[in-house]
């Protein structure tokens, strides 16, 4: 099976080695997005923001994909505080329809840059 990367100058360029995604027949991995504003590379400040900013680089890299946040299977939620969880679920609210993806919220001691927050996806798109 061939692999095919997927990039989005919407959303923050990697600043590793990696992939933003990696498409895979008809499934695609998004790496992990931390809350950097795609054009200074800055991390924005605040939980609220941070967790908007997270969503708008996933959007970003999905749409790059062909696909949108209809085609995420799959979201892992990592938050350096889980007493954010409550936010997190009525941020996401804003950006997911049901069925909602399948999830997995995990704290963490600490993310790249000092971020809050951090997710990764997996779509599959028809």
């Amino acid at each position: 099976m061939s692999k095919t990367v997927i990039s989005s100058d919407k959303a923050p360029a990697a600043i590793g080695t990696y992939s933003q995604a990696i498409k895979a027949g008809n499934t695609v991995y998004m790496s992990g997005q931390i809350p950097l504003d795609p054009k200074t590379m800055e991390l924005v400040e605040g939980f609220d923001a941070q967790t908007t900013q997270v969503f708008e680089n996933l959007k970003a890299v999905a749409e790059a994909a062909g696909g949108s946040f209809k085609d995420i299977v799959k979201l892992n939620i990592f938050l350096t505080d889980l007493s954010h969880f409550a936010k997190v679920n009525e941020i996401m609210g804003k950006y997911f329809e049901q069925p909602y993806p399948a999830r997995a919220a995990i704290g963490v001691a600490a993310l790249p840059r000092g971020a809050q927050v951090e997710m990764d996806a997996v779509l599959v798109i028809e």
